[in-house]
């Protein structure tokens, strides 16, 4: 008799090996989580009832989320077919991936960066090509250029960078795009745009007006529009690529729901910003005081902040963990830590303070 095999049938070994996307652990009731990048202020209550408007729980929604998309069209200035929906930006990256490459193709990205980014390259079958990150946590985006080879078919730019906090210029950007083949598609990433306020970083809608076709901006209505459980993103670009990416999509994968609460949060946009200009107030003054407790925190562009660890990094956050702070470790590089609710600053620093090494 042999051992039963790890798997009942035959599963691809690069699929059997890759691990399972890790969530941000989940906080008690008297913890902070700080863990998942979510914004910490609740829903408005005009995006409650727009949600809890759509009712007909017995009908499929609209599968293409088409007043959304005429939304965000009319916004970005394009045709409703240059605007797709799906259930979170990082749905469309998977798409993007599996429309363009495959077994023997590359998809190039910076690393660290977004922790999904990996596993797209895996579950399309292609490999995932990485740079290292410059030493403030930031893009290198010469060497990225450099790297592109005949094989490359996609490129990720993340910015700001997720999760170390620096972002890409508007003029690195431009300069980098150039350098790469037309054919090749670039994903400008822009999950955190809303909370940059740094005048020189790249800005998707510039870069789409300078008529790029090669070039998709991603953004999310998770993060700054605070929607994270409803699970609503959307892509600008050229149509053919948008189209490609479509088909590879699970249907109707948006709920009616989640479009009723993105359509009401853009009505209440005004609110909304201000809520995330307290935070990326609250980002900064937290950077500043992180530096005075002893750590080369980068420039912090989305809303969270970077503690380079290193080796540290679980123990450092273990200690956080203690205080009734749940971060975001990542091992062998460092601590993401949420900007959260205003209670939680005086706690963070004072942990920060206390691990610091001096």
């Amino acid at each position: 008799m042999t051992d039963a095999p790890e798997h009942p049938i035959r599963i691809r070994p690069e699929i059997a090996a890759l691990p399972a996307y890790t969530q941000g652990k989940q906080a008690g009731p008297d913890a902070f989580k700080l863990s998942s990048n979510e914004n910490p202020f609740e829903p408005l209550p005009g995006v409650v009832q727009a949600m809890q408007s759509a009712v007909n729980f017995h009908r499929y929604p609209d599968a293409s989320a088409s007043r959304l998309r005429a939304r965000l069209a009319e916004r970005f200035g394009v045709a409703a077919d240059a605007v797709h929906i799906a259930a979170g930006s990082v749905s469309i990256l998977f798409q993007l991936a599996q429309a363009t490459s495959g077994p023997g193709d590359e998809i190039l990205f910076s690393w660290r960066s977004f922790e999904a980014y990996p596993s797209l390259a895996t579950v399309a079958g292609a490999t995932a090509v990485t740079v290292p990150n410059t030493a403030d946590g930031g893009h290198d985006l010469d060497a990225l250029a450099a790297a592109v080879t005949d094989r490359t078919r996609m490129v990720i730019v993340c910015t700001p960078n997720n999760p170390t906090g620096p972002v890409v210029t508007q003029q690195g950007f431009d300069a980098f795009v150039a350098q790469i083949p037309s054919d090749v598609l670039v994903v400008l990433d822009e999950a955190y745009v809303e909370f940059v306020t740094d005048p020189a970083a790249v800005k998707g809608e510039v870069v789409l007006a300078a008529g790029r076709p090669n070039v998709v901006v991603l953004r999310t209505f998770s993060k700054a529009y605070g929607l994270a459980g409803l699970r609503v993103g959307y892509a600008v670009g050229d149509p053919r690529i948008l189209a490609a990416a479509r088909s590879t999509g699970i249907p109707l994968s948006v709920t009616a729901h989640a479009e009723e609460a993105a359509l009401a949060s853009l009505d209440a946009e005004a609110e909304l910003l201000e809520r995330v200009r307290t935070i990326a107030e609250r980002r900064d003054a937290l950077v500043l005081r992180l530096r005075d407790a002893g750590w080369d925190v980068p420039t912090a562009q989305g809303n969270f902040v970077w503690l380079p660890a290193g080796d540290r990094a679980l123990e450092v956050a273990a200690a956080f963990e203690s205080a009734g702070l749940i971060v975001r470790p990542f091992a062998g590089h460092g601590v993401r830590i949420s900007i959260g609710e205003h209670e939680s600053v005086d706690a963070v620093v004072d942990v920060a303070a206390a691990v610091a090494e001096r």
